[in-house]
């Protein structure tokens, strides 16, 4: 078995300060590093248990199937914010059949990503 030490999500945005203000300012995900200089130059951000690294610019959009998955403390909350923050809001949140509460969202070159709350009642929350 490979013996992981640490791990990330990769994106090559179509137009990497523009993504960059998505996931910065918009979002309000703090940096976790830089690298490099000029405009194609390495954010990681912050993630909860994860990094997410925008490098280096894409040909195109990322694959319809790339997602990502945030939880939040609060999904009505975070559906304000994001609001206000201008932020295409796909679909505001709601409860589904699986219990969770999830709103989805878009960044700039269409990457969906699911906003999520784990209700205090859910089995996510239970641990054995």
């Amino acid at each position: 078995m490979v013996h992981v030490l640490g791990s990330r999500i990769l994106l090559r945005p179509t137009d990497p300060e523009r993504s960059r203000a998505f996931y910065g300012e918009a979002l309000g995900l703090a940096v976790h590093r830089e690298f490099g200089t000029g405009p194609e130059r390495g954010t990681v951000y912050f993630l909860g248990g994860g990094f997410l690294e925008l490098s280096g610019r894409g040909e195109g959009p990322p694959s319809p199937s790339v997602r990502l998955w945030l939880q939040v403390e609060d999904a009505e909350a975070a559906h304000a914010e994001l609001r206000a923050n201008g932020v295409n809001v796909l679909r505001p949140p709601l409860q589904e059949p699986w219990g969770l509460i999830e709103m989805w969202i878009a960044d700039p070159d269409g990457v969906r990503i699911a906003v999520v709350e784990v209700p205090a009642d859910h089995p996510l929350r239970y641990r054995p």
